[in-house]
């Protein structure tokens, strides 16, 4: 099995915190340890926040966005990409 890359817009589920087994995109690469990442929050309820990589299962799912894009150009991306039934179900 291949192992997803940690990328920009790539598909996560938290595993830590509040926000445990809530899904959220990879939004920006902050350093060897952590990423910014968003749910955004009107979809999923994870606000966009720094996460560190240990709290974050990846997934294979990955959509196309900006380095730094915004909750509205996330939100569309998943839209675009046909995803919202993979955020919205637990």
């Amino acid at each position: 099995m291949v192992m997803p890359a940690i990328e920009i817009g790539r598909v996560c589920s938290k595993t830590a915190g509040r926000e445990a087994g809530r899904k959220c995109v990879i939004v920006d690469l902050v350093d060897r340890n952590s990423v910014l990442v968003t749910g955004p929050s009107s979809l999923t309820g994870v606000k966009r926040r720094r996460a560190n990589l240990k709290h974050l299962e990846l997934t294979e799912f990955k959509i196309e966005i900006d380095r730094g894009s915004g909750d509205k150009e996330v939100l569309k991306a998943i839209k675009d990409s046909k995803l919202e039934d993979l955020f919205t179900t637990p």
